[in-house]
């Protein structure tokens, strides 16, 4: 479902001179498979996850989606081909603040064209079975961190993407709230997502399939 070979990136620090953050990272997670990315705050983890779904570009390297070669395409294509394949969770969340819960949810149906209609259906279904279905006309400034997460949530999972980022998902939760995030991220893989998770916590990540360090700008086993 998703495969990376040798992606390589670097940031210019402010005296000009370059700071390589990922150095040749290979990675391969299949349909139905999670995969566990940890590593020190500052390691590069959001930086591999933002590669990974096409939000940033890599210096070099190659990235495939299924069968599709994504790491060459041009910006709109790009555009194209996150809406259809990926569902991110930020640590941040990441709401627009003028929009409702609802309408932060239905944001994803706009990259895929999917019916409006349908769409609502979709969004109003999964805010009751994440148990915010009671705040979709509030806004983001109303909600507490766990109602904004799962907000989140559910805009990420609204298009039943493929592939699955999770950028440490439980950073700002406690935990009667990450563990409801967890369970939708284990729950997506049995349904035959790929998921990649992004944490520097091990707890988060124990007894999950695959685990890697990023370290040195490289993965490695854990």
């Amino acid at each position: 479902m998703l495969r990376a070979a040798g992606l390589a990136k670097a940031y210019r620090a402010p005296s000009g001179a370059p700071i390589r953050v990922l150095d040749g990272v290979d990675l391969a997670v299949k349909a139905g498979e999670v995969a566990a990315v940890t590593g020190a705050s500052g390691s590069g983890k959001s930086t591999l996850l933002n590669l990974l779904g096409l939000l940033e570009d890599a210096d070099g390297g190659e990235l495939w989606f299924g069968d599709e070669r994504v790491g060459g395409l041009g910006r709109s294509a790009k555009s194209r081909a996150r809406g259809r394949w990926v569902g991110f969770v930020f640590q941040a969340f990441l709401l627009v603040p003028s929009l409702t819960a609802l309408e932060n949810v239905l944001l994803a149906a706009r990259y895929v064209g999917r019916p409006a209609a349908e769409a609502r259906r979709r969004a109003l279904a999964l805010l009751d079975e994440l148990g915010v279905a009671d705040r979709r006309d509030h806004y983001p400034a109303q909600l507490s961190g766990g109602e904004q997460q799962r907000v989140a949530w559910c805009r990420a999972v609204l298009n039943d993407p493929p592939l699955l980022l999770a950028d440490e998902p439980t950073g700002n939760l406690d935990d009667a709230n990450g563990a409801v995030i967890l369970d939708g991220l284990r729950r997506r893989a049995q349904a035959g997502a790929a998921v990649v998770v992004a944490s520097h916590h091990p707890e988060v990540v124990a007894g999950w399939g695959a685990v890697y360090r990023l370290r040195g700008g490289r993965l490695e086993a854990a």
